[in-house]
């Protein structure tokens, strides 16, 4: 199938028009025309190389939505016509421990990536939603919800799951006490999907500029991290802390506020911490974990949470030629949505 895109031809450059050719549809296929494809800040940082050398021409983005166009012969969960999603991975051994525990993002042999992997039958390089038209495995094609707004739902493919799965994995309900630190893409994310959940939510930033935007969201109160008597006064008192941040930072400071048993989960920065403070660790058995995505199964289950509660991420619409400006604004700083580029705006030719 041919189609057109954009990539990333170098590391650093600017995104240009790219045409390139989808598989042929496999019997397990499905075709999907994309409607809306969500901008990540992963993209910027793999077309940028900074997680490491890319086999580009690369066409990134992995928070996609749109219609069912074709489907191969023994495809059964999907017809042409329905709404659908595709996520952060597109396959997996489908046979390890992980793949049978529904957690395909933790496969033992290496799950393939929306964009940037290796087909694990033709070794060919997965392009990813910034584009026309993208083929996918059925087991790793999502429902759509039905009454769920299209156009806002993107996202939820990655800085939705990225929070939920945490939420989850550590059993927030009402009453919970979760903190979470930094307000972009994810961080709002977390801030609604705890807020539905019943927790009681908090924001750590660096200052209180976008305070009125946390509550907007359902947080119940702002903690300024340069504020150190704040700080101190706010000790242990979370059950949960999300940590958003993208970048390296300190994590020794967020400890403290942790109860005991208490978890902060990284979910923002991949790659270098500071030394890690292990104090206040010892001295209240807190923990510092992380977490990635979520399974298909779970990710299912946060577009049906999200539909059921009315829960979408602040979204700004561009279209598809505004995307590098999109990425300086990324760079510049971290902002408080995501943007969604409308795939009518890519010329079919």
């Amino acid at each position: 199938m041919k189609t057109i895109g954009y990539a990333a031809q170098s590391a650093d450059a600017v995104m240009v028009p790219y045409h390139f050719e989808r598989r042929a549809l496999r019997s397990n296929d499905v075709a999907i025309e994309i409607m809306y494809c969500g901008v990540c800040h992963s993209d910027l940082h793999t077309v940028n190389g900074d997680w490491g050398p890319q086999p580009y021409p690369l066409v990134p983005g992995h928070e996609i939505v749109g219609i069912v166009q074709a489907v191969g012969p023994q495809v059964s969960r999907y017809k042409v016509g329905d709404r659908v999603a595709v996520g952060c991975m597109v396959d997996s051994c489908q046979h390890c421990d992980q793949c049978h525990n529904h957690e395909e993002q933790y496969c033992r042999n290496g799950l393939v990536a929306t964009y940037g992997s290796k087909d694990l039958i033709d070794g060919t390089t997965t392009q990813g939603g910034y584009s026309k038209h993208i083929v996918v495995r059925e087991q790793f094609v999502l429902q759509i919800p039905d009454g769920m707004d299209i156009a806002k739902a993107a996202p939820i493919l990655c800085a939705g799951i990225t929070t939920y799965s945490p939420l989850r994995t550590w059993k927030v309900s009402k009453g919970s006490r979760v903190a979470v630190i930094g307000l972009g893409g994810l961080g709002h994310m977390a801030v609604k999907l705890a807020h539905a959940m019943g927790a009681e939510v908090t924001v750590i930033s660096r200052s209180d500029s976008k305070k009125a935007d946390a509550m907007a969201m359902g947080a119940k109160a702002m903690l300024v991290s340069s504020d150190t008597a704040a700080m101190k006064a706010a000790g242990s008192s979370f059950d949960l802390i999300i940590d958003t941040a993208p970048v390296k930072h300190d994590v020794s400071i967020y400890a403290p506020l942790l109860d005991i048993d208490g978890t902060l989960v990284i979910v923002g920065q991949v790659g270098p911490l500071n030394e890690l403070m292990t104090i206040p660790l010892i001295m209240g058995r807190r923990r510092v974990a992380g977490s990635l995505i979520g399974g298909i199964a779970e990710t299912q289950e946060v577009l049906n949470f999200c539909a059921e509660h009315n829960v979408y991420p602040d979204c700004e619409m561009i279209r598809m030629d505004q995307i590098n400006d999109a990425f300086t604004r990324l760079k510049q700083g971290d902002l408080a949505h995501r943007f969604v580029i409308d795939m009518s705006s890519l010329p079919t030719s």
